[in-house]
């Protein structure tokens, strides 16, 4: 069974709701990133979203651009994001890793092979936002193939989409709370209520709320709406705060620990 599966059927049965926190890993380093992942899961992560640096990021707002150069300088490529994952499960991670990636870095390496890569490292889901519906049918096969889940992004724009993305939908629906691109945010879409009741209504599967989310209250307003909560800029400022501790030390203590509180401070909202 995908891991991603287990864990959603997990907190079900406990009531909770996902918290899954994303990552652009490189950022600040590999090796913190690593200690990262495995902080963030101490800390009550439920799922983590490993984000590929890119250069030309459609969907990303400022700060996760800069956390994507900050990476790129490194040479930070789609392989050392999944070798990052496979320390942290030699490390004694349980949690589904979920590649989060621009459609350009798995066309040049090819559709085969990166899903087989995938497959053997245990990354449980990708999320490919700029890959559309109408285009996604010969990855859609071989991520089933490698039993990869293909997990689709549907805005509140989508309007007459909905019922077609979350009808295919794999692992669970990532839906888009505001319009626009990435970060934090103190309102929302106004029609965000509707919008998640159709999309829950069309799936078969989990669905998540992202984009703009980045506090213990706006958590709380979600979790009732939805069976997990993204949060990925604030995550990553939260690490652009902390950097001079990580550039003395990847794994330094203090800047493990500003992460972990906050994260613990995200998930403790689902009790």
């Amino acid at each position: 069974m995908n891991r991603i599966d287990s864990r959603f059927a997990e907190l079900k049965a406990r009531g909770e709701t996902a918290m899954i926190p994303f990552l652009t890993i490189g950022d600040p380093s590999i090796e913190a990133s690593l200690e990262l992942i495995l902080e963030m899961e101490r800390a009550g992560a439920d799922l983590i979203e490993l984000g590929v640096p890119y250069s030309d990021p459609l969907a990303d707002g400022p700060v996760i651009q800069r956390s994507s150069e900050r990476a790129l300088k490194r040479k930070i490529s789609i392989f050392d994001v999944i070798d990052v994952a496979k320390q942290a499960r030699n490390r004694g991670s349980q949690l589904p890793f979920i590649l989060f990636t621009y459609y350009n870095p798995v066309l040049q390496i090819g559709l085969e092979r990166i899903f087989k890569v995938m497959q053997e490292n245990e990354i449980s889901g990708i999320i490919i936002p700029d890959l559309p519906l109408e285009e996604d049918s010969e990855t859609r096969g071989i991520a089933e193939k490698y039993g990869v889940h293909l997990i689709p992004l549907v805005a509140p724009t989508s309007n007459e989409r909905v019922q077609r993305i979350a009808a295919s939908a794999r692992g669970f629906v990532y839906c888009v709370s505001s319009l626009g691109v990435t970060g934090e945010r103190a309102e929302f879409f106004g029609g965000i209520e509707d919008f998640l009741t159709t999309v829950r209504e069309a799936a078969s599967v989990p669905i998540v709320v992202g984009f703009g989310i980045s506090s213990r209250e706006q958590v709380e307003r979600f979790e009732k709406l939805c069976d997990g909560v993204v949060v990925g800029s604030a995550i990553v400022r939260t690490i652009e705060n902390a950097l001079p501790h990580f550039e003395k030390d990847a794994a330094h203590p203090e800047g493990l620990k500003q992460l972990g509180n906050f994260v613990g401070q995200l998930k403790r909202s689902n009790h």
